[in-house]
């Protein structure tokens, strides 16, 4: 832009001077987020994620995550840390496409899955193997991890003996506290993380919100949604209401958490509270609720590199759509009606 100033008025004027200004420098923001587990239908937050990476105006503070979002959370870290936003994205194509690989021998997954239903993991699978161990070994570099990640982890374990709510961070992460996190006590033998035995966190948040509450700075929360919270139709085979069971338990800590938020932003609101005093958390999410409700409860064993694929491509559709709808929202309101959509 040219801007000339006329300083002697009736006089020749002197040459104009010039302001010259580059391109304007994207504003960015951050967030922290949240990733539900749901076994390979995590495929579709591996796009979410995938699209996040690329978006240079977002920055990731810190995740919670359970399960399948546990695997991606740690993976994600891992490649922040050692490669950045590129290394990352390779992180979690190297990781999806080892769950595929892994996955093709033992394709009976389904079989196993009903199978397990008559007999314990520890009759079922007396060795304890878990092909999963080997595979983010392979991927993640935990002792970097904890010696710097580049963010703030939580992964939320079940404490088998206690009922209790045990929350994995960056600073302690193994393979096994990963592991724990994503344990199906049907499937799996229970994890043991110095001699305390853990189950798959969703059964007391899936994902747990407090550790991004109370331990970060950013206020504004995205929740990536892989299990329906409605359906429109009742179940009625014994796979479709199991199925049912499990959507409504995983979700239930979840939905209680929110009731807490809800609480909190209205004394804020009302004047009852002070900023100064609570925090003020922002609420966002990406969901694919339409597809996900069509998809029977099977396809959460379907490691099928063609179906992962086609979920990643999902996630990250649905990550561009909210990109697009909601950036400027960032830090300023939540884009979620929480009472409408938890309440």
């Amino acid at each position: 832009m040219n801007v000339a100033i006329d300083l002697h008025p009736g006089k020749t004027p002197p040459k104009p001077i010039s302001w010259k200004f580059g391109p304007a420098i994207p504003a960015v923001k951050c967030v922290n987020l949240a990733l539900q587990g749901g076994s390979a239908h995590g495929a579709f937050t591996w796009g979410v994620l995938d699209r996040l990476l690329e978006e240079p105006r977002i920055e990731v503070e810190g995740v919670s995550a359970t399960s399948a979002g546990a695997m991606n959370a740690a993976v994600m870290a891992h490649g922040l840390t050692t490669g950045g936003r590129k290394g990352a994205r390779e992180a979690l194509e190297e990781f999806w496409h080892g769950v595929a690989r892994i996955s093709a021998p033992f394709g009976a997954l389904q079989l196993f899955e009903v199978v397990s239903r008559f007999l314990s993991p520890y009759q079922l699978n007396p060795f304890n193997y878990n092909p999963l161990r080997q595979l983010i070994r392979q991927v993640i570099d935990f002792e970097r991890l904890r010696q710097g990640s580049a963010i703030k982890l939580f992964l939320p374990a079940t404490n088998v003996r206690t009922g209790k709510i045990k929350v994995f961070t960056d600073k302690e992460i193994t393979a096994d506290c990963v592991l724990a996190s994503a344990c199906l006590p049907f499937l799996y033998q229970a994890v043991e993380v110095d001699g305390e035995h853990y189950w798959d966190g969703g059964y007391m948040g899936n994902p747990a919100l407090f550790p991004l509450i109370y331990s970060c700075q950013s206020g504004d929360i995205l929740i990536v949604h892989v299990n329906p919270i409605e359906r429109p139709d009742k179940p009625t085979s014994a796979r479709e209401i199991m199925n049912r069971v499990n959507e409504i338990s995983f979700n239930s800590s979840l939905m209680r958490e929110m009731r807490a938020v809800a609480f909190v932003t209205k004394l804020i609101d009302d004047g009852k509270l002070s900023q100064s005093d609570a925090k003020r958390v922002l609420i966002h999410s990406v969901c694919a609720d339409d597809v996900m409700c069509g998809l029977g409860a099977a396809s959460k064993l379907n490691a099928d590199v063609g179906f992962l694929r086609q979920l990643r491509a999902l996630g990250w559709e649905r990550a561009q759509a909210w990109i697009d709808d909601h950036f400027d929202d960032l830090g300023s309101r939540s884009t979620v009606d929480i009472r409408a959509a938890y309440l």
